[in-house]
């Protein structure tokens, strides 16, 4: 048999066992051609859902205090090493495929955000959105649940922050700059390599680093605190550009930088497995290798404090460089604080 050619436009090239179901699944390579229902070469789909809850509050250690918001479940841009693919076996799907196939869309999130808001016990706290998938992946330019969110959370004036990697941010410029006018937003952009051939592979639904730069610049250049956060870092694929990508982020606008290094939990690790051994088959032995070296001796590592920095002698070498990078070229830049105090309650401003 000949080799079997890599999926286009997926980052996934299988379906990882759900780890919560007691079947399992094996696909017979003899019918990886043709076939239009085949995992291989099927669309993606649009799944509506009503949930019951939307906004979460974050009890990670490693991540600041707030709510989060997440519009899709599943994530079309197909980004390989991404942490949020676990999160679609809770649904009875796979982490590969299925994650960047089959996307969830809670039809009823902007109306689950204003009841929220509305509560009386509900105080300005910042809102992020994109905590698990992003909020502007391709799913958002049909269905525009994150804007009507948004419109939400400048009608009552509470704080957000978002973290994306796609252009379509820049179409809700006109809600964002009146949200930063209030000082109730924040930005971050994900830039995780310059190299078109990397960025294709490990992001293939993505726009272009270069493209990240001009929506950082465009942000930028309207009144909008914009960061970057350059991750993940993964050793020897784009760990030598975080000096030029946050080189880059500062000419363009940028405010603050921040990164984490990559780490493999749950079924990520047979799934970057995977990928690296058909995407980089020379530098897979050596990638996986330093991850380990950097998890103590895992390809994942989920202790609380040092899972987004990892640790050792190589880690420590990320992290002195991204160091010297943000005081080479952030020096003295930062985001503005939050103006908690322009929350109006009920969405209504009072008379006197």
């Amino acid at each position: 048999m000949s080799e079997i050619p890599k999926i286009k436009g997926r980052g996934a090239q299988l379906n990882s066992n759900n780890r919560f179901l007691a079947n399992t699944t094996v696909y017979n390579e003899d019918f990886a051609y043709g076939d239009e229902e085949n995992f291989r070469t099927r669309k993606t789909k649009y799944l509506i859902e009503y949930p019951k809850k939307v906004v979460n509050k974050i009890d990670s250690p490693d991540v600041p205090n707030g709510k989060s918001v997440n519009p899709y479940q599943g994530c079309e841009h197909g980004c390989i090493y991404c942490y949020a693919r676990n999160t679609h076996e809770y649904y009875g799907y796979s982490a590969g495929l299925d994650f960047e196939q089959k996307i969830l869309v809670k039809k009823n999130a902007p109306e689950l955000l204003e009841k929220e808001l509305q509560k009386k016990s509900w105080t300005a706290t910042p809102i992020l959105f994109s905590g698990n998938t992003d909020c502007y992946q391709p799913a958002e330019k049909k269905f525009q649940l994150t804007r009507q969110m948004l419109e939400i959370c400048l009608k009552y004036r509470n704080p957000v922050a978002i973290i994306t990697k796609n252009a379509l941010i820049l179409r809700d410029i006109d809600i964002l700059q009146q949200l930063a006018k209030h000082q109730l937003l924040h930005v971050i952009v994900s830039l995780t390599s310059l190299n078109e051939e990397l960025r294709r592979a490990l992001e293939p639904r993505t726009v272009s680093g270069l493209k990240r730069l001009h929506i950082i610049k465009k942000l930028s250049e309207n009144g909008i605190p914009v960061g970057v956060n350059t991750a993940p870092i993964i050793p020897s694929l784009n760990d030598h550009e975080i000096p030029e990508l946050i080189k880059q982020a500062s000419e363009n606008g940028a405010c603050w930088a921040g990164y984490t290094m990559v780490r493999l939990n749950g079924s990520i690790a047979e799934i970057f497995t995977d990928w690296i051994y058909k995407a980089f088959p020379n530098k897979a032995e050596k990638v996986l290798n330093q991850i380990k070296e950097c998890h103590v001796g895992n390809l994942n590592d989920s202790q609380y404090g040092r899972r987004m920095r990892g640790e050792g002698k190589y880690a420590e070498h990320i992290k002195q460089l991204h160091k010297i990078s943000r005081m080479k070229y952030l020096a003295g830049r930062g985001f503005p604080d939050y103006n908690y105090d322009a929350f109006i309650r009920n969405g209504q401003l009072g008379l006197f």
